[in-house]
């Protein structure tokens, strides 16, 4: 059973239609709206997984913020761009002393630093899509200090790959069935599989090649 959620209520139950004849029954994928910046919304998916089904197994986020310049050779290129500051690499990479506290208060830093126009003066990303840079390597850093923090569960982070979707301009080199095999895959991982852990296509891999360099979705 799958429950897809999104933002807009129409374009979710437009997905959902598009799914079903792939393959998908018609009892096996429903949806339900969820806007993840909304507490009240983020509450009310909560309570329809826990009535209707007692609970959840997998939980997939693919959400994200693109901030991208539509200029598709800007776009080209800022794959590329990375933390400008070593302070910063070293304080989203530092998962032995990172805290949900402080990786709020770097968020706050960044968007302070985004709206006076002063990324590249104190070490952020620049170009395109700064804010969709820090937010992945927020999602890095969160994901490994849930995986402490819940060390019980699977708690792993992934990329798909540079998928053709309309956030990519439809530029990427893998369909979207392609890029859905990464997250099926870590989806289904063993109870006793890694935590905290990054995985590319080819398997798990290493967040000092990934953090800082980032992936369209």
């Amino acid at each position: 059973m799958v429950v897809l959620t999104a933002r807009n209520e129409a374009r979710g139950l437009e997905a959902v239609d598009g799914i079903r004849p792939a393959g998908a029954g018609h009892s096996d994928v429903v949806f339900h709206q969820l806007d993840v910046t909304d507490p009240s919304s983020v509450s009310q998916v909560a309570d329809f997984v826990r009535d209707q089904f007692g609970r959840l197994d997998v939980l997939i986020n693919n959400a994200g913020i693109s901030g991208v310049d539509r200029d598709p050779v800007l776009v080209a290129k800022v794959k590329d761009q990375n933390f400008n500051s070593e302070d910063l690499r070293k304080e989203f990479d530092d998962i032995d002393n990172l805290t949900e506290n402080r990786l709020e208060e770097l968020l706050d830093l960044f968007l302070d630093d985004f709206k006076a126009n002063l990324m590249g003066a104190h070490g952020w990303p620049t170009g395109g899509s700064s804010a969709y840079k820090v937010a992945k390597a927020a999602l890095n850093a969160y994901t490994r200090i849930l995986a402490k923090k819940y060390s019980t569960q699977r708690i792993n982070c992934l990329t798909p790959g540079y998928v053709k979707s309309d956030m990519s301009m439809h530029m990427g080199v893998l369909t979207p069935e392609e890029g859905a095999s990464n997250p099926v895959k870590v989806a289904l991982l063993p109870d006793d599989g890694p935590t905290g852990a990054y995985f590319d296509r080819n398997g798990e891999a290493s967040f000092v090649s990934v953090s800082y360099r980032f992936f369209f979705l």
